[in-house]
């Protein structure tokens, strides 16, 4: 199941009714942007106990259509890794 932005902003209003919901939405916005600016300038984000995602860089490299099996050049690129901590591990793992 994805979790929409909207869905987020909805939960947190439910649980801190005295914020108004354009504030909360903005709120969102901003933590979203930072995590996406930080990612553009390659640094690592670290949110404690929760997750980390670091932007690894793959190198160029030739590969192969497998249909037609033509080689083609792959440029380097970012992609990002995304590391679960201990704890949301654990709690993904276990058996019900």
């Amino acid at each position: 199941m994805t979790t929409k932005k909207s869905e987020i902003i909805n939960k947190l209003a439910n649980n801190y009714p005295s914020f108004f919901k354009k504030d909360l939405k903005h709120l969102v916005e901003i933590i979203f942007s930072e995590l996406r600016n930080s990612l553009k300038r390659h640094e690592r984000i670290e949110l404690r106990d929760t997750f980390t995602l670091e932007p690894k860089l793959k190198k160029a490299r030739i590969a192969r259509n497998p249909k037609t099996n033509e080689k083609i050049y792959i440029n380097e690129r970012y992609s990002i890794h995304f590391k679960p901590s201990k704890l949301w591990s654990k709690k993904i793992n276990e058996k019900k």
